[in-house]
């Protein structure tokens, strides 16, 4: 169960749909995380609704009948924000506003207002606007709904249009400044990295709240802010890192997440720099989750558009503290045993052999396994580092005489 603190937690309605490509399950899933991100965002959700549909209702999203019992319990319990699942298109968000006469969000909005509240740096502050710039610009008419007057004839030309018109000047002047800030700051950020010369580069990648930046406490014994929310972390931080005498960079990126939006996966392929020009990934999986190889499938989808699917990858399934196979009835004869009756020995016999030594399982929390994670870890950096300096392998041991 979430924590509630005691602030004032603003109350929320969740909406998801049920289709063709998202199946019952999947659908609960994903209400699942998103109630997460509500909370992360500081919402209270007290209700959800789900509706099977083929596909999405071109102009409200979900069904009338479905839109109606929405509408009834927003003003029967006061509720304040109404939040989809998927991203509206700018006239689904107007119809649904007009009808249910509250705060409408979708998936994308809520994961920028997220961005948004954990943005430290000026560099990722920038980097938000930019992607909530992006967002804003299609949707500005539905704002100015109030001054809108487009029956035409006498008396009928309002200023609506023109006041659109301007803020959609200045927010595209706004996007072209934002843009030219990030280059800047790309450039200077590119001789920054060109400055750490050609030490080995490891990058921790991984699905959102997996203990990336716990991970990255122990490894490199500094303290990155580390939290059971989800984008906990926004700003790449930088460490050095030095096992056996060799020293190498790790890099804790933000983390990823399904339906991603795109204004973020633009405007941060910068921040994401440092995993294109990684030499070693370390792809921290939480194993507890139900979900966990749908995880993996989105952060592998994700760095194949920022081109560094084919990097040498060692996955770190985290958590093993935490994870709990389902009880399995093996006296049941109709029952049939299933992924969630895995013990994590079982786990390892499946696609996770084909992985081999490049698999391995801790507890970043509780320090389990670390000392064959620091040996794998190191085994890989050495290789690549002999490789970059073939002369220098007689300065660095053996994993063997790693203690």
């Amino acid at each position: 169960m979430l924590e509630k603190k005691d602030i004032e937690l603003e109350s929320v309605v969740l909406i998801g749909i049920v289709t063709q490509e998202q199946n019952e399950e999947q659908s609960k899933e994903y209400l699942d995380e998103l109630e997460f991100l509500t909370f992360t965002a500081g919402g209270d959700v007290i209700k959800r609704f789900t509706q099977k549909l083929s596909m999405p209702n071109p102009k409200t999203f979900i069904g009338s009948g479905k839109m109606e019992e929405v509408m009834d319990f927003v003003k029967a319990h006061n509720v304040g924000t109404v939040i989809f699942d998927d991203e509206l298109s700018p006239a689904q968000e107007r119809n649904i506003s007009k009808i249910l006469n509250c705060k409408i969000l979708d998936r994308t909005n809520l994961i920028l207002d997220i961005f948004a509240q954990r943005a430290q740096t000026s560099y990722a502050r920038t980097q938000v606007e930019l992607a909530q710039c992006e967002y804003l610009l299609p949707r500005l008419k539905g704002m100015w709904t109030h001054l809108e007057r487009q029956k035409g004839g006498i008396g009928m030309r309002g200023p609506g249009e023109t006041e659109i018109e301007t803020d959609r000047r200045i927010v595209r002047d706004k996007i072209t400044l934002l843009k030219a800030k990030i280059k800047t700051i790309d450039k200077q950020m590119a001789v920054q990295r060109g400055n750490r010369g050609k030490m080995v580069r490891v990058a921790l990648v991984g699905y959102t709240n997996v203990g990336k930046s716990t991970l990255m406490n122990i490894i490199s014994k500094s303290k990155v802010f580390a939290e059971n929310k989800l984008f906990a972390t926004l700003d790449t931080t930088v460490r050095k890192v030095v096992i056996g005498n060799l020293p190498f960079l790790v890099s804790d990126t933000v983390g990823f997440i399904r339906k991603l939006p795109t204004q973020l996966v633009e405007s941060f392929k910068s921040t994401l720099d440092e995993v294109r020009e990684a030499d070693l990934l370390l792809h921290v999986v939480d194993i507890s989750h139900s979900n966990f190889e749908e995880h993996i499938a989105s952060v592998n989808q994700i760095l194949d558009e920022i081109e560094s699917k084919g990097k040498p990858t060692i996955m770190v399934f985290n958590k093993i503290d935490a994870y709990e196979a389902e009880p399995f009835d093996e006296d049941d004869l109709i029952a049939e045993r299933s992924k969630a009756n895995y013990t994590i020995e079982e786990w390892k016999n499946t696609w996770m052999a084909k992985v081999g030594d490049n698999a391995l399982f801790i507890s970043a929390l509780n320090k389990e396994n670390l000392d064959e994670f620091r040996k794998r870890v190191y085994k890989e950096v050495r290789e690549i580092h002999v490789t970059r300096f073939p002369y220098n392998h007689f300065l660095y041991p053996d994993v063997e005489d790693i203690e």
